[in-house]
């Protein structure tokens, strides 16, 4: 896979719905989660629904409203010390913004933040997506990749994002 297909931005809602995988590309300006998470409530789905959110293919978001609030995982928190939408993805979940300064992000490694059990219930367990997250030979498209692989969605996520694999 050539990373030259990537750098892009885009955003997608995923659902179930009878049995199966519905991508669909949404317009975010990835200012805040309030888009995403109107973007999945939207679908009214009575499946399982999230956001999946690639910002420059420096780092991803996955976003699940549900109930109690909203469930997210942000791949890289270090983002959260120069972009403002990193920084409000770490905010909606209460963790803090890493005390770098923004010329040192070159030389530390990014570690992700949140709920790493937000798809365990579709069959993603938080160690597996760990390990997705944790692999930094990939980009932030190849890992959303991996995770549509995982849960079986490749096909219509590669379709959705007008990418090819």
């Amino acid at each position: 896979m050539e990373h030259e297909e990537y750098g892009q931005s885009f955003a997608v809602t995923v659902t179930r719905t009878e049995g199966e995988w519905v991508v669909r590309a949404f317009d975010d300006d990835f200012s805040s989660l309030d888009a995403s998470v109107r973007a999945v409530r939207a679908l009214r789905s009575e499946g399982p629904a999230f956001a999946l959110l690639c910002v420059d293919d420096d780092y991803f978001v996955i976003v699940r409203p549900n109930p109690n609030g909203v469930q997210a995982l942000l791949s890289d928190a270090t983002m959260a010390v120069d972009d403002d939408f990193a920084a409000s993805v770490l905010e909606e979940l209460d963790a803090e913004i890493p005390d770098l300064d923004p010329d040192e992000l070159d030389e530390v490694d990014g570690w992700a933040d949140g709920d790493f059990d937000l798809l365990a219930d579709l069959g993603l367990s938080e160690e597996v997506l760990g390990v997705i997250v944790d692999d930094t030979d990939t980009w932030p498209t190849e890992q959303l990749i991996r995770i549509a692989e995982e849960l079986g969605f490749a096909d219509e996520f590669i379709a959705a994002v007008g990418i090819d694999d």
